[in-house]
């Protein structure tokens, strides 16, 4: 079932589709979207890896209290996806990938 309008966040099925590139592949979403829910979306699961254990981490509280959906954003590590709504040209990549990365 597809939703046409939020009753509360008014966001249209018809909304302005804009590029953004994740860990390097583009993809087109509807701008204005959270992040986390645009790439579950498109089949995207995993946002970050934890620092000791390197396990996989996704969306868990989806209202940003907790860290599980953080990513690096246009280079910003530590970013709330579940609550930071996707812009133009964003560059997204998965979170913990590197040793020398910030991850909570």
């Amino acid at each position: 079932m597809v939703v046409k309008e939020h009753p509360i966040l008014e966001m249209s099925q018809d909304a302005k589709m804009v590029r953004i590139t994740v860990d390097g592949r583009p993809l087109m979403v509807r701008e204005g979207q959270m992040i986390a829910a645009a790439l579950l979306e498109r089949g995207i699961r995993i946002n970050r890896y934890t620092q000791k254990r390197r396990e996989p981490r996704g969306i868990f509280c989806g209202i940003g209290q907790c860290t599980d959906c953080v990513m690096i954003v246009d280079g910003m590590p530590n970013v709330r996806t579940c609550i930071t709504p996707v812009k133009e040209g964003m560059v997204i990549k998965t979170q913990g990938m590197d040793e020398m990365e910030v991850c909570t």
